[in-house]
C-alpha cells in the first residue's frame, strides 16, 4: 500500500469512527467550516445582489406612486386652450368659454389664466426676458372637476366649438393612458431585474457549494459511503449556507432600507429649491411608505430561501452522482 493510499484509508477510518459514535456526542463539529474566505466572499456577493434588488423594487414602488399621484391630479382637471384668432377679441372669447364652463354641471372650479401667466407657462421652453407681445400666446382656461358627479365633456365641447372660437378641449386622456403605460412598463422592468439579481444570485450559491464540497470531497465521500443518509450531508450545507445568505440578506437589505430614508431626508431637506421641485415633481415625497420597507424585507427572506434551497439542490445532484 502506497503512502498516499495508506493516509486516505487512515483519513477513512477516522471519519467513520466519528460517524458511528455521532448520537453519543453533545455537539458535533461542523461538516462545512463556519468561517472561511469563501464565506466571507460570498456574504458580500449576496449582499450586494440584495441591494440592487431591494433598490430596484423600491424605485419601482416610488415611481408606481408617484404615477398614481399624477393620474389622480391630472384626471380632476380639465384644460380649455383658446387660439388667437383674427377678427376676434381673444379676452371675450375666454369670458364666453369660462361662462360656458361654469354652467356645465359636474366643474366645480374654473380659473381663467391671465395672458401674463399664460406666458409664464413657456418660460422653461422659451427662456425668461422674452418679449411675446408679437406672438399668438394661447390662452388656458383650467377647469377642477367634481369628484361625486361626473361631467358630460361631449356636450362641454359641442357647445364650446359652436359659441368658442379656435378652442380646444383636453380632457388628458392621452396623458393619463401614457402615465398608467409608463408605470407598468417600470414595475414590469423592475420585476425582470429582480428576477435577474436572484437568479444570479443562485448560480453564484451553486457554484460557492461545489467549491465546498470539493474541498471537503472526502468527508463526503466518507459520510456517504459509510451509510450517511443524503438528506443529513444536504442538511449541513444547506444551513451552512442559509446562515450566509441570512447575513449577506440583512446586510444589503438594510443598506438600502439606510438609502432610501437618508434620500427622503435629502429631498425634504431640499424642498422649495430648484432641484427639490423637480425631485418631488417626479418622485413625490420620496417616501417609501410601510409597504416599501415591508417589500425590501420580502426580498431579503426571498435571498435567504433561495441561497438554503438552491445550495441544498446543489448538494443532492452531486450526491446522486456519487451513487
Amino acid at each position: 500500500m502506497t503512502n498516499a493510499a495508506a493516509f486516505t484509508h487512515h483519513i477513512r477510518q477516522r471519519i467513520a469512527r466519528w460517524w458511528r459514535a455521532r448520537p453519543h456526542r453533545a455537539a458535533e463539529p461542523p461538516l462545512v467550516p463556519v468561517e472561511s474566505i469563501a464565506g466571507r466572499a460570498l456574504i458580500i456577493v449576496i449582499a450586494i445582489m440584495t441591494f440592487l434588488a431591494a433598490l430596484t423594487a423600491g424605485a419601482a414602488q416610488l415611481v408606481g406612486a408617484a404615477s398614481s399621484e399624477w393620474q389622480s391630479a391630472v384626471a380632476r382637471e380639465v384644460t380649455i386652450q383658446i387660439r388667437p384668432v383674427a377678427g376676434r377679441a381673444i379676452d371675450q372669447e375666454v369670458a364666453r368659454a369660462a361662462e360656458i364652463a361654469r354652467a356645465t354641471p359636474g366643474i366645480t372650479g374654473v380659473k381663467v389664466y391671465s395672458r401674463q401667466e399664460s406666458e409664464r407657462l413657456l418660460e422653461p421652453w422659451l427662456g425668461t426676458g422674452l418679449n411675446l407681445d408679437q406672438l399668438p400666446v394661447p390662452r388656458l382656461i383650467v377647469l377642477r372637476l367634481d369628484d361625486q358627479k361626473a361631467a358630460d365633456f361631449g356636450a362641454l365641447r359641442r357647445s364650446l366649438v359652436e359659441n368658442v372660437r379656435g378652442v380646444t378641449l383636453d380632457d388628458h386622456r392621452v396623458w393619463i393612458a401614457r402615465l398608467a403605460s409608463m408605470a407598468q412598463s417600470i414595475v414590469i422592468l423592475a420585476i425582470g431585474i429582480v428576477a435577474l439579481v436572484i437568479t444570479a444570485t443562485a448560480l453564484a450559491v451553486a457554484f460557492a457549494t461545489r467549491g465546498a464540497m470539493a474541498g471537503n470531497r472526502d468527508i463526503v465521500e466518507v459520510l456517504h459511503f459509510v451509510g450517511a443518509s443524503d438528506g443529513y450531508i444536504a442538511d449541513e450545507f444547506q444551513n451552512h449556507f442559509l446562515r450566509l445568505g441570512l447575513k449577506g440578506g440583512v446586510a444589503g437589505g438594510l443598506a438600502a432600507m439606510i438609502f432610501f430614508v437618508l434620500a427622503g431626508a435629502l429631498a425634504s431637506a431640499w424642498v422649495a429649491t430648484p432641484g427639490g421641485d423637480q425631485i418631488e415633481a417626479l418622485f413625490g415625497s420620496f417616501s417609501l411608505g410601510v409597504g416599501g420597507f415591508i417589500a425590501m424585507g420580502l426580498i431579503i427572506v426571498l435571498v435567504a430561501l433561495v441561497t438554503s434551497i438552491g445550495s441544498r439542490i446543489t448538494v443532492m445532484r452531486t450526491l446522486r452522482q456519487l451513487s
